[in-house]
């Protein structure tokens, strides 16, 4: 996705099947002097067309909805628009079949609603800045189910993609699968905040993935990376 542009609020899309907690989120959001309510959505299908017609850059997505759920309304969403919005999934679910669907549909981030109105607002502006999240609690069960030996079978390309990479960029990959936000890579590598950022997006070009997110559960995919390497 891209980012908004600094003198503009972050545009927000609100999709969930009960009034009263759209209205609850909307008041959270609306608050805060850089984020814009854009819309609400009460089911996944009215979410897509909305998404399509307002151009939000963060999308606010239920999963249990009516009409199409919100993995099917992600899925539909992000294909083939990398400049698209973001998705955030937000739902009182904690389930893994959730949290790993919602992943491969694209979405940016994932989070449960026993959470903070701060940890909601903050979430927000993370993915619009393009950057992936997910709930501190729920990382290590994506670490451990994606690096799983056997859990992914090998894609020729895939591996074809990681060898575009230049050893630069596979050391940022590595990186960001460790967690490392742009400020750590570039103390670590000793360059500037904006070159990594420009290795960053590279690699993101290179591999076909939207967002951070997506790095990390591709580079412990793909052996890039291993836990407690």
């Amino acid at each position: 996705m891209t980012a908004p542009a600094p003198d503009r609020p972050v545009r927000v899309l609100l999709v969930d099947d009960q009034h009263l907690v759209r209205s609850g989120f909307r008041v959270i959001l609306e608050v805060e002097d850089d984020i814009e309510v854009v819309g609400e959505a009460a089911d996944g299908e009215r979410a897509v067309a909305m998404a399509y017609a307002l151009r939000p850059d963060v999308v606010l997505m239920d999963v249990e909805m009516p009409v199409l759920d919100g993995l099917a309304a992600t899925r539909r969403i992000t294909e083939g628009d990398p400049v698209g919005p973001a998705v955030l999934i937000l739902t009182t679910f904690d389930r893994d079949d959730y949290l790993f669907a919602a992943l491969r549909a694209g979405a940016s981030g994932f989070l449960l609603k026993n959470g903070t109105p701060e940890d909601l607002v903050e979430a927000v502006r993370v993915v619009a800045r393009g950057e992936g999240l997910i709930a501190p609690a729920l990382t290590r069960r994506v670490i451990s189910t994606f690096a799983r030996p056997g859990a992914v079978p090998p894609d020729p390309r895939h591996d074809a993609a990681v060898s575009e990479l230049t050893p630069r960029e596979r050391e940022v990959l590595e990186l960001i699968a460790r967690g490392a936000s742009n400020a750590e890579i570039a103390g670590v590598l000793h360059l500037g905040e904006a070159t990594v950022k420009t290795h960053v997006s590279r690699v993101l070009a290179k591999l076909g993935l939207r967002d951070r997110v997506q790095a990390v559960v591709f580079a412990y995919e793909h052996g890039v990376v291993r836990p407690g390497g």
